[in-house]
C-alpha cells in the first residue's frame, strides 16, 4: 500500500521503522484487528509502537477518538500522516500531533528540505490555521521558542488575530524573517504589536526603523531600551528629534548605550536637569564630548538664573536682558537650543516691538514665511529664522524658507512687511 514510501524514512531515533514491521503473517493479523469492531482491539494496535506503519495510517482514520489520539501519539506513525490528522474534527486529536511534531522539529530540521520535514510542516501549517484557539495557543507557546520552527508556519501564527497566539511569536520567535516583521509593522500597527516587535532579543536596523515610523511612544522607549536592538544612526536622529517632545524617550535616551557624540549633545540641551547625572555619569564618551556636553549643563543651570544665582522667571529674564542691551543672538540662540520656548517668544516680541500675542499667532501657523518675516522685524539673522521654523513653529519640511546664498533672506522687505501686517491686529 504506502510501504515504499514509509520505507524511506531515515533511521532517527523518534521515527525509526521497526525491524519487525516485516512480518507478513503478523501484517495480516494486524489488518483483522484493525478492521474489528472492538475498540479495545483497536486501540490497542494504535498504541504499538510495532504496529506496521500502513496499519497506524489506516487507523488515523479511525471513528473513535481514543484510537485517533493513539495514532497521533504514536512515535512510529508515520510523518506522512501528520497532514491528514491535522485536519480531525477533535481537538485533542490536533494537539497530540502538534506536541509530537513539535518534539520532532530539532531531529527534522537537520535537513531543512527533506521530504519529512515538508510533511511536518504542512501539518504543523494546517494546525496554524486551526478554527480552534486552543490549539494554535500550543504552537505559539512551544515554536516561540524553536529556531528551527517553519518560517510559513510562524509567520501565519504571527499574524493571528487573537493576541495570545501572535504576541508570542512576534516577542520571542528567532524564526520569524524581518520581511515578515516589516509586512506586519505596516499592515497591523496596534501598539501591542508594534510592542512586542520593539522587545525582541535581536531588533535589525530596518525592523528597529519601522517601529519608530509607527510613532508609538511606550513601542519607542521599549526600543530604545532594548540593547540587542540595532539602531542605525539615521534612525536615532529621528528618534532624537522626536525625544524633544516625548517626554517619556528621555531617560531611554539617556541611558542607552554606544550613543554617537554629535546626538549626546543634542539631548543634554532638552532632558531635564534630573537626568543630566546619569548623561555626566557615561564611561562611553571621550574627553572633548564630555567637555561640550558639561559646558552645555552648566549653560542650562545658569540660564534662567539671577546675578545672585537664584532661579528666576523666563519672563523676568528677558525683560533684564533686554533693559541692559544684552538680548542678543547669542542668547535667543541657546533659548532655542534649551527650548525655552516662553522666553523666546517674549524675546522676540520685545525685539519686534510686536504684541506677545502676535508673536504667538505667527509661530503658531507654522508658516515659514511668517516666522521670517517675525526674525527679520526682530533684527536676528536668516539663519535663526530657519532654527527657528524647524525647532519652535514646526514648520513642515516642504514648506521651510531657506536663506539665500547661505545667509541672507529670501523674502523682500514689502514681502516681510505685508506678513506682518497681516497678523497684526487692528487699530480700534
Amino acid at each position: 500500500m504506502l510501504q515504499g514510501l514509509f520505507g524511506r524514512q531515515k533511521s532517527k531515533t523518534a521515527y525509526t521503522v521497526p525491524k519487525s514491521q516485516h512480518d507478513p503473517d503478523r501484517y495480516e493479523r494486524e489488518r483483522a484487528q484493525a478492521a474489528s469492531a472492538k475498540k479495545a482491539d483497536r486501540l490497542k494496535l494504535a498504541q504499538n509502537p510495532q504496529t506496521h506503519l500502513e496499519i497506524l495510517y489506516y487507523l488515523a482514520g479511525d471513528s473513535d477518538d481514543d484510537v485517533r489520539i493513539a495514532v497521533a501519539k504514536n512515535g512510529s506513525t508515520p510523518i506522512q500522516a501528520s497532514p491528514v490528522i491535522a485536519r480531525d474534527k477533535n481537538v485533542d486529536v490536533k494537539l497530540a500531533l502538534a506536541h509530537r511534531l513539535m518534539a520532532l522539529l530539532p531531529e527534522l530540521s537537520e535537513e531543512q528540505h527533506s521530504q519529512l520535514y515538508a510533511f511536518a510542516a504542512q501539518a504543523l501549517g494546517v494546525l496554524a490555521l486551526d478554527e480552534v484557539l486552543k490549539v494554535r495557543m500550543a504552537l505559539s507557546s512551544v515554536l516561540k521558542d524553536m529556531a528551527c520552527a517553519p518560517p510559513n508556519v510562524v509567520a501565519q501564527l504571527a499574524r493571528d488575530m487573537e493576541r495570545q497566539v501572535s504576541e508570542p511569536i512576534l516577542r520571542f520567535c528567532s524564526a520569524l524573517p524581518d520581511d515578515d516583521l516589516l509586512e506586519i509593522l505596516s499592515e497591523h500597527p496596534q501598539s501591542w504589536v508594534v510592542e512586542a516587535i520593539a522587545a525582541r532579543a535581536k531588533v535589525s536596523n530596518k525592523v528597529s526603523d519601522a517601529v519608530v515610523e509607527a510613532r508609538q511612544i511606550k513601542a519607542g522607549a521599549v526600543l530604545i531600551t532594548n540593547d540587542g536592538a540595532e539602531i542605525a544612526d539615521d534612525t536615532l536622529s529621528k528618534i532624537v528629534e522626536r525625544a524633544k517632545d516625548t517626554p517619556e524617550w528621555h531617560k531611554p535616551l539617556c541611558l542607552r548605550k554606544h550613543l554617537p557624540a554629535f546626538l549626546m549633545k543634542e539631548i543634554v540641551a532638552f532632558v531635564d536637569e534630573s537626568l543630566h547625572k546619569f548623561i555626566l555619569d557615561r564611561t562611553d564618551l571621550d574627553d572633548k564630548t564630555r567637555e561640550e556636553v558639561e559646558g552645555t549643563v552648566k549653560r542650562r543651570m545658569r540660564f534662567l538664573v539671577d546675578d545672585k544665582g537664584n532661579r528666576i522667571a523666563p519672563k523676568d529674564k528677558v525683560l533684564s536682558l533686554h533693559k541692559a542691551g544684552k538680548l542678543d543672538e547669542d542668547i535667543m540662540s541657546d533659548a532655542l537650543a534649551l527650548r525655552e520656548y516662553d522666553f523666546i517668544q517674549m524675546g522676540l516680541s520685545l525685539k519686534s516691538k510686536l504684541p506677545l500675542e502676535t508673536v504667538r499667532r505667527m509661530i503658531d501657523t507654522r508658516s515659514g514665511k511668517a516666522v521670517t518675516a517675525l526674525v527679520w522685524r526682530a533684527g536676528l539673522s536668516m539663519r535663526y529664522a530657519l532654527d527657528l521654523q524647524r525647532e519652535l513653529a514646526k514648520v513642515p519640511h516642504a514648506e521651510l524658507v531657506y536663506p539665500r546664498n547661505g545667509i541672507d533672506f529670501p523674502l523682500s522687505a514689502q514681502e516681510m512687511d505685508w506678513q506682518i501686517g497681516f497678523f497684526k491686529p487692528e487699530k480700534s
